[in-house]
């Protein structure tokens, strides 16, 4: 699951985005660290190169890049809201002893009984111990 975009402020754009300094350094980070970030993360990654950067802005960036569909929520924890740039159907897994987030690919299940529903949304989240920590 590569996400290769080579220039990211034709691809805001492209989005209506309007591609700011701010909105293009944050989206970079996304796409380069494929960590799945909380708004804290970002922020402390960026702010030493943005000074004037603020976690309102980059919360309020990252809200309009889920509008544009562009960035994908993920809520794998209650109290833990993390973004990730890949929008394509694929599942996360996130390790209990070391809070990493793992991207793992996933078909797209057939599911029979909702043949007369309209599904916006998809979502799997798995939890348990990572290769790294058993």
């Amino acid at each position: 699951m590569e996400l290769k975009i080579d220039k990211i402020d034709e691809y805001l754009k492209s989005n209506d985005i309007k591609p700011s300094y701010q909105r293009i350094k944050i989206f970079e980070y996304l796409i380069k660290n494929r960590n799945h970030p909380t708004v804290d993360m970002i922020y402390q990654a960026l702010v030493t190169e943005i000074p004037t950067l603020s976690k309102t802005t980059v919360y309020n960036t990252l809200k309009l890049f889920i509008e544009k569909n562009i960035v994908i929520l993920i809520n794998i924890e209650d109290n833990e809201t993390r973004y990730d740039a890949d929008t394509s159907f694929h599942g996360h897994f996130k390790c209990r002893k070391c809070n990493e987030v793992y991207d793992f690919k996933i078909d797209m299940p057939t599911l029979k009984e909702l043949d007369d529903f309209e599904v916006d949304e998809y979502h799997l989240y798995l939890k348990g111990i990572c290769k790294k920590c058993i």
